[in-house]
């Protein structure tokens, strides 16, 4: 299903009974709402779920230039308010987590509970040449030449090896992320700064990240941790960046537990 929210076309799902909590599901950088093809089941069967592609992913559209991660809170707000959706769980992976602090910060009056995973709350500033060759090789070279390096971060090598039926539908995910999109959300990462306002969180936060995350680090993840109060730190074993598909049924387990005490 597509929609227009804050000026574009927004492709969006939404499963599991209509009546239910509504669990907003964000997800990473070059990849789509398919990503979290494997906690679908599992919530649906008590929550609504709505999942939707970021600005510049998937189906959505992708305008040209730099994006802000205002700018993508504001998409899933404008969405939120567009299916008359009040209040909602959120979770978010990587730049969904980024996305989740942003609007947590700036709007949390829409979240019964916030769960932010593999994800950080600074990039900090001698990072920001290696996002500026990325998004400059996106917009010259297109995405081939990023996913290789980009499935090394994602997946440990064991799991590489082992499970080419499930890594090599992310490698497609990530050769059919536009490359303005990819290019335009790198801007917005970038850019983030929000550690010392996370205090301000007074949402429900469960924090979640791979024991093997090489991008968003465990110690990236304890500093979310430290710094929003009451908040709980899960750390997956065996598993990187995208925790939510190397290690599914303990991922599902723990944001599932998680919801079921914020009910």
């Amino acid at each position: 299903m597509k929609l227009t929210a804050n000026g574009i076309g927004i492709h969006y799902t939404l499963n599991g009974p209509a009546g239910a909590p509504v669990v907003t599901l964000s997800h990473s950088l070059a990849t789509n709402l398919a990503m979290w093809e494997p906690q679908v089941a599992a919530l649906a069967s008590k929550f609504r779920v709505l999942r939707y592609d970021t600005r510049g992913h998937g189906g959505t559209d992708a305008p040209a230039g730099a994006y802000a991660l205002e700018q993508l809170a504001e998409d899933a707000r404008a969405l939120l308010g567009e299916l008359g959706i009040e209040r909602t769980h959120f979770v978010g992976l990587s730049m969904g987590g980024m996305i989740g602090q942003t609007l947590a910060l700036k709007h949390p009056e829409i979240f019964r509970s916030l769960v932010l995973c593999d994800t950080s709350s600074r990039v900090p500033a001698e990072a920001r040449p290696m996002w500026d060759e990325r998004i400059r090789t996106a917009e010259t070279q297109g995405m081939e030449p990023l996913v290789e390096g980009t499935i090394a971060r994602w997946f440990t090598p064991s799991y590489i090896a082992g499970h080419p039926e499930v890594v090599d539908p992310v490698r497609a995910m990530i050769r059919q992320t536009p490359p303005k999109g990819f290019a335009g959300c790198g801007h917005a990462i970038k850019m983030l700064d929000l550690t010392d306002q996370l205090p301000r969180i007074g949402t429900p936060t469960q924090v979640v990240v791979g024991e093997d995350d090489p991008g968003t680090p465990v110690a990236a993840s304890r500093v979310i941790h430290e710094r929003i109060r009451g908040s709980e730190l899960v750390i997956l074993p065996s598993a990187a960046h995208l925790s939510n598909i190397e290690q599914p049924e303990a991922f599902t387990h723990a944001v599932l537990a998680f919801l079921g005490r914020q009910a």
